[in-house]
């Protein structure tokens, strides 16, 4: 990374600590029950630096944290009918976490250590690896049985996703119990880290699907996918904007309030289609250029979206079915959601195009690991994808194959554990 780039993301991240105190003074843990745990805006998080990301904090690490360049995104289906495996799956899952992620992923080779690590993590930096957390509807209830007497405590914002126009979901890419965002700058750390989870998990939990997923980030810029346009940027930046759109506030169980939901979506996109379109339908699609990511019309990456902008003849410059028109805040109520997405790579599949030329045969299995945060997945990602489903340009590219939406309680106090405030510990 070049010494601006390097600075860039000092101080991107330097604001993003600066707006998780702001958040903390402003109201969302003025909101914490009487009975909760020791505020968690008061603990002390461990020292920033250029590899580690603080474990604790009033937010959980992964969501505000600025981007790293590898993610492992994890689903697990808990097989226990005890309440009491699950808390202390919990518990061990919070202590790897904050050990890995602080700084102890370097381990001494020493045949102990490997007695309890898979090992290959072994000379490697902890990379700013980030563990998010999440509860899926399984956790409450499953089949109309309440597993763990914990039906009364489901935020109702902790939806089934609808059905969207053209979905075509694979039950092995779907639903889950538990989720875990893994984010690093070495993929071998975040996939060591969801190893030892998923070790930890034994006799409890199992893996129901995961992905793996990657990203040209560089700076403070948004990096491109691999349709080849710049993706992510315009996001929720600053204090009000993450308070507004991001953080579960006042409006469901006092157990969320600091949290966040997130989607995840395995999207696969036919490459072979895209990369035969000519550059000016491509633009045309996206409604941005390729080269510079500014909108059509525009001239840089951060131009403001002239949704109102025309030609000569009075057609509009940003089609009316190009993916950022439709995807647009204006176009939406105001409403913006957290998008931290990776690229996948899965190799190459057997694969029937859902559009003309309805080509079928072996093709990329690789497309998009869409993963958003909001403060509603109701009026966030069902309320933008509705009629992005229907109405996007797009869609002739991309299939939805894989979902999953889960509740990601606030962040972790020392000595506290992942949703403490749930199981009212």
């Amino acid at each position: 990374m070049s010494k601006s780039g390097k600075d860039m993301n000092n101080s991107r991240r330097n604001f993003l600590v600066a707006a998780g105190g702001a958040l903390a003074a402003g109201g969302i843990a003025a909101h914490a029950p009487a009975a909760a745990a020791p505020e968690l805006g008061t603990a002390k998080p461990a020292a920033p630096s250029d590899d580690i990301e603080p474990f604790y904090g009033l937010h959980q690490s992964g969501i505000a944290t600025p981007a790293q360049t590898q993610t492992y995104f994890a689903v697990f289906d808990l097989q226990t009918e005890k309440v009491d495996d699950v808390k202390a799956l919990l518990r061990r899952w919070t202590d790897v976490a904050a050990r890995l992620s602080t700084g102890t992923t370097d381990l001494s080779p020493t045949p102990a250590v490997l007695k309890t690590d898979s090992g290959e993590a072994l000379g490697l930096g902890p990379s700013r690896l980030t563990l998010t957390f999440g509860f899926g509807a399984g956790l409450f209830d499953k089949a109309g049985k309440d597993r763990y007497g914990l039906k009364s405590r489901k935020p109702e914002a902790l939806i089934d996703l609808p059905y969207f126009n053209g979905d075509q979901l694979i039950d092995g890419h779907t639903g889950g119990d538990l989720s875990v965002q893994a984010c690093a700058n070495n993929p071998q750390v975040a996939f060591h880290a969801v190893r030892q989870l998923a070790r930890e998990a034994q006799g409890i939990a199992t893996i129901r699907w995961a992905q793996s997923g990657f990203s040209a980030q560089y700076g403070d810029k948004a990096p491109r996918n691999l349709m080849g346009f710049k993706d992510g940027t315009i996001n929720p930046a600053t204090p009000i904007d993450y308070d507004r759109f991001v953080w579960a506030g006042d409006e469901g169980p006092a157990w969320m309030r600091g949290g966040s939901y997130v989607v995840a979506r395995v999207i696969r996109i036919a490459l072979e289609h895209w990369d035969r379109m000519d550059l000016d339908y491509q633009e045309q699609t996206i409604g941005r250029h390729k080269f510079s990511g500014a909108p059509l019309g525009g001239a840089k990456e951060a131009d403001p979206l002239d949704l109102s902008a025309a030609d000569k003849d009075g057609n509009p410059l940003i089609p009316a079915t190009a993916h950022a028109r439709i995807a647009a805040a204006q176009m939406n109520d105001g409403m913006q959601i957290l998008r931290r997405g990776y690229s996948y790579n899965n190799g190459a599949t057997f694969v029937a195009e859902r559009w003309p030329p309805w080509h079928q045969g072996i093709e990329y299995d690789a497309g998009s690991l869409f993963v958003c945060y909001q403060r509603d997945p109701r009026t966030g990602f069902v309320k933008i994808f509705d009629k992005l489903s229907k109405l996007d340009a797009m869609n002739q590219f991309i299939t939805h194959i894989g979902s999953g939406v889960f509740a990601c309680p606030p962040g972790i106090a020392p000595g506290g554990m992942i949703g403490e405030r749930l199981f009212g510990a």
